[in-house]
């Protein structure tokens, strides 16, 4: 699955026009958008030229735009793995630094409100007596008061109970729109164009690719590639995730019939040009199910349907 990303800002932010740059998708700013960015990574192409890849895929994050800030809304990004926060730093008088605060509130009153209905059931449930409802309800009660505090979850040592889901222990990205960030407007208009065109425009590298850094970088996540004539590809991956985690990702059948993995280094891939060359060289390993992923390995997963 995608890096799932949400987009949160307060109206007037440029949080829709952010979505549309990221992905290219048209989101108007009253509805909840969906789209897919892909994720620029260089050497992707130089994997792709190596092995003659008739087509090339890259990484992408799967990003959801919900319209309005209230609790309401945010609860809709449960499901996801981290947050983008836009801030207004263009308008007249604009203040991102409080307008961050006020994001981190709302979340924190969302989990406030989440914590109490799941409170409110578990009180029902405990009047049966089992222990383990009881200290369901403890564990919730102590949950609720750290959020009156206003104290976010994340700021707990202990991981929240499974499936709470709740938004204050998701990683949080804040992103000015403005001169000392983004331009938002701007970069969703060069993403019309072809990227050679865009390019010329930009004074820089893009300012999308950037956030697509801190995103990975506030998630932990690395890329791996699978590489073949057919298609060569890019995927994300959680740090410290193995190569059987990474067989599912490609697909649930190659994870299910893993027998080993053979792992190549992009880069010694492309200095030697083949996955034969690679194998002669000593620079291909067999790994099995336990062996953790590292960014940039290009991965071929042997397997028994």
């Amino acid at each position: 699955m995608a890096l799932a990303v949400g987009i949160v800002g307060l109206p007037g932010s440029g949080r829709t026009t952010v979505f549309n740059a990221l992905t290219h998708a048209g989101g108007v700013a009253a509805k909840e958008n969906v789209g897919m960015a892909p994720i620029a990574d260089e050497r992707l192409g130089r994997v792709a030229s190596v092995v003659g890849a008739r087509k090339v895929t890259p990484a992408a994050l799967r990003v959801v735009d919900v319209p309005g800030s209230g609790a309401a809304y945010l609860g809709n990004m449960r499901q996801l793995d981290a947050l983008l926060a836009v801030l207004d730093a263009f308008s007249l008088g604009a203040d991102p630094a409080g307008d961050l605060e006020t994001l981190r509130l709302e979340l924190l009153v969302a989990d406030r409100d989440h914590v109490e209905r799941r409170l409110e059931r578990a009180r029902k449930d405990a009047k049966s007596g089992d222990p383990r409802l009881r200290a369901q309800v403890a564990e919730l009660e102590g949950l609720l008061a750290h959020l009156e505090e206003g104290k976010p979850l994340s700021d707990r040592p202990r991981e929240p109970p499974p499936g709470l889901e709740p938004l204050t222990t998701k990683p949080l990205v804040a992103l000015e729109n403005g001169p000392s960030g983004i331009d938002a407007k701007l970069e969703a208009e060069l993403a019309e164009l072809p990227e050679e065109e865009a390019a010329a425009f930009r004074e820089g590298p893009s300012a999308l690719a950037e956030v697509a850094r801190r995103l990975f970088e506030a998630v932990d996540l690395i890329t791996f590639f699978t590489a073949s004539e057919n298609e060569t590809r890019a995927w994300t991956l959680r740090r410290g995730l193995t190569a059987l985690d990474a067989a599912g990702q490609v697909h649930t059948d190659i994870a299910r019939g893993f027998i080993r993995c053979e792992v190549i280094r992009w880069d010694d891939l492309v200095e030697l040009g083949s996955h034969a060359a690679a194998r002669k060289a000593g620079r291909e390993r067999l790994e099995g199910k336990a062996y953790v992923v590292q960014d940039g390995d290009v991965l071929n997963v042997r397997f028994n349907v």
